[in-house]
């Protein structure tokens, strides 16, 4: 333990924001660190408990009061070492993790639990600054040939933990650039690009091959896949899902993944003449997600004239709700950043109808309040409330409704079995067809970054064990322990 009692004397810091003004007139990073002083006491809060329940909370299982103790020690490269023993790349999820393990935080119990992010965010960035990120390629090779399908989180974590192990691993990636939904998905004011390129100079360094624009089973045959030695599909669960709503067809009602990836793409220098802009309009953001979240921020620097958030969800409690309380995930409001730029939230609304001109041009949205009668052993009912019908103005809907699941066409071509959700079906990530496995969304469904890492670090143990019969990967509580 760093100090005893810190989380007596030390108040929680978190970072801060630029004002909205200022932020929303751009699409970069706002966050203003906390100073580095600070960031020592910030590590002294955490209590060392006897049973840390931050670890069961983290998908990764970081060593999170280990290296909280160095942060409060300032020995800040042996914690830089303890967080990349567990965590490929905290620069990802220092940004973009919910903190799972802050919501299990034993100090949360009485007060406001440990930065963790914070701190994880903190220690990786220092680790780039000084210089102490260095690219670490194996020593030796085995001559075994992997391929990864996807460049994610799940994708890239398989890739080096592969490479490290010694196998020749290439990287497909269906897009124009790496990094999948973190690349186009997220927008750039939560997670700037150059992030993701210089880890990716890193991997190349290590020795692991990229390449871009190869969608497999479309411009590259399931039979020159099926030459490498073992095969990982990490490709997300990208099938979006949609509403069986009148009206659906309208200009102007757009997949929310469409709007944000085509954000990012002209933003990056390319020519999208039919980009979808918020500018002057009344959008409407169905779904209160993160990817509706997003889709806010986004229109709000676009300079949208209003923007209203939909969710067919009752609002959720300020605080912890009794139905999960500590240390489980808690069912609580979330107020991000992109709220605070500006939207009107509104909660129990289901949309009834896209109404158009008679151009097709949307103008509008009908919906409804709604109610859920919950009745024990049965399927919550979703029940419409009489006389509720509303008309708002709308020349822009977003639609931020989630994933059903992976795409078919890898599945179908290679003969992998799905399950019931479309998920590919996998017994400790290994599919039916021996040699090919499966990690992240695309075996689990949509959820978080911090898992797809965890599932990509996992698979690649299983693919180094199939191929060589045992296995120095390291693996969620059991250590550095081989695998024989």
């Amino acid at each position: 333990m760093g100090k005893i009692g810190g989380f007596k004397e030390y108040n929680r810091a978190d970072e801060s924001n630029l004002a909205v003004a200022e932020r929303v007139s751009n699409y970069n990073e706002f966050t203003i660190p906390v100073p580095k002083d600070k960031l020592k006491e910030q590590g002294s809060r955490c209590m060392d408990c006897g049973i840390p329940f931050c670890h069961s909370g983290c998908p990764l299982g970081n060593l999170i009061p280990d290296f909280n103790d160095m942060v409060h020690q300032e020995e800040w490269q042996s914690a830089l070492e303890i967080l990349q023993s567990t965590n490929n790349f905290p620069e990802f999820t220092g940004r973009l993790c919910p903190a799972p393990c802050e919501k299990s935080c034993v100090l949360g119990i009485i007060k406001d639990p440990v930065s963790i992010e914070n701190i994880e965010k903190s220690i990786i960035e220092r680790g780039f600054a000084e210089g102490w990120i260095k690219p670490q390629p194996p020593k030796t090779r085995t001559g075994k040939t992997v391929a990864v399908i996807g460049s994610g989180p799940a994708g890239l974590a398989a890739a080096q933990q592969l490479n490290r192990a010694g196998h020749t691993v290439t990287v497909f990636e269906r897009d124009n650039a790496i990094g999948g939904l973190l690349r186009y998905g997220i927008p750039n004011f939560k997670l700037e690009k150059g992030i993701i390129d210089r880890r990716v100079v890193v991997l190349e360094a290590e020795g692991i091959t990229f390449k871009t624009n190869v969608n497999v089973g479309v411009n590259f045959s399931v039979e020159e896949l099926n030459a490498f030695d073992s095969i990982v599909l990490c490709g997300g669960a990208t099938e979006r899902r949609s509403l069986p709503t009148k009206g659906i067809e309208s200009k102007g009602v757009v997949q929310a993944m469409d709007f944000l990836t085509q954000q990012t793409k002209v933003l990056f220098g390319e020519s999208i003449p039919d980009q979808v802009k918020a500018t002057g309009k009344d959008v409407i953001v169905i779904g209160g997600g993160d990817t509706g979240s997003d889709c806010i921020g986004t229109s709000n620097r676009h300079g949208a004239k209003s923007v209203t958030n939909f969710e067919i969800l009752p609002k959720p409690p300020v605080g912890r709700s009794e139905s999960t309380p500590w240390p489980f995930w808690p069912l609580q409001l979330k107020t991000s950043s992109s709220h605070e730029e500006g939207c009107d939230r509104n909660w129990l609304i289901n949309t009834k109808e896209f109404i158009s001109n008679d151009k097709g041009e949307l103008t509008g949205l009908k919906t409804v309040e709604v109610q859920w009668k919950m009745t024990p052993g049965n399927r919550p009912e979703l029940i419409e409330k009489e006389g509720s019908e509303k008309i708002w103005p709308c020349d822009l809907a977003l639609l931020a409704l989630g994933f059903t699941g992976p795409e078919k066409t890898l599945s179908e071509q290679l003969g992998i079995e799905t399950d019931m959700r479309s998920n590919y079906k996998a017994h400790n990530y290994q599919t039916n067809v021996p040699h090919i496995f499966t990690a992240g969304d695309m075996r689990r469904g949509q959820s978080l970054i911090v898992w797809a890492i965890s599932e990509g670090r996992e698979a690649a143990r299983e693919v180094d064990l199939f191929l060589m019969g045992s296995t120095n990967l390291p693996t969620k509580g059991k250590g550095d322990l081989p695998s024989l």
